[in-house]
């Protein structure tokens, strides 16, 4: 009897252990631990070309926007910079990344002035390019995009991708999912190392 016992809270114990190292689970969509897919295009606040891949050893946020977008795109960059607030000094770990939707209107101009309007002015690249790079990249994420040239407004995938500091993608983040999720899911990636 007193053997069941010890086995009993032995192995409660270690259920508690096993739970409590477990990782957290990601909020949003989990796309599993393949390769994030390259790319290289200009920073449009710096004018320097700009490697995906040169991004390793950080977490990424990556998104895609454009700077003369009514609603969804200056939501996602206000988030952007209160997950840096938050993050406090592991933001200084983690890379936010918006690439355009927009090669007509996004010029480096309009970058430096979104970007200034955000306040979104650490560990962000604004990846900017002509029509032919960024119609390749938005192949490669599965992001589509639907200009209005009447309007000037192009619809778009609403992503935000998180990869971790292995260049993996890892989860798939909607603009409505932000909120904590963002800063959560960055702090469990940050802990992966």
């Amino acid at each position: 009897m007193l053997a069941s016992m010890r086995l009993a809270r032995t192995v409660i114990l270690l259920t508690i252990v096993l739970a409590a190292c477990a990782p957290a689970p990601l909020s949003g969509t989990d796309l599993g631990t393949d390769p994030a897919p390259d790319l290289t295009l200009t920073d449009g606040r710096t004018g320097a070309s700009l490697a995906l891949s040169s991004l390793r050893g950080s977490v990424l946020a990556l998104t895609f926007l454009y700077t003369r977008c009514p609603d969804t795109c200056p939501l996602v960059a206000e988030q952007f910079r209160a997950t840096q607030n938050e993050l406090g000094a592991d933001a200084d770990r983690v890379r936010f990344v918006g690439v355009s939707v927009d090669p007509d209107g996004d010029t480096p101009a309009a970058v430096q002035d979104f970007s200034a309007k955000h306040r979104l002015d650490r560990n962000w690249h604004y990846l900017i390019g002509p029509r032919a790079a960024l119609a390749a990249v938005w192949k490669s994420w599965f992001v589509a995009t639907i200009p209005d040239p009447s309007s000037g407004l192009v619809g778009h995938t609403d992503a935000i991708f998180l990869i971790d500091a292995r260049g993996r993608a890892r989860e798939l983040l909607r603009a409505n999912d932000l909120g904590a999720s963002l800063t959560k899911d960055l702090r469990i990636l940050l802990r992966e190392g």
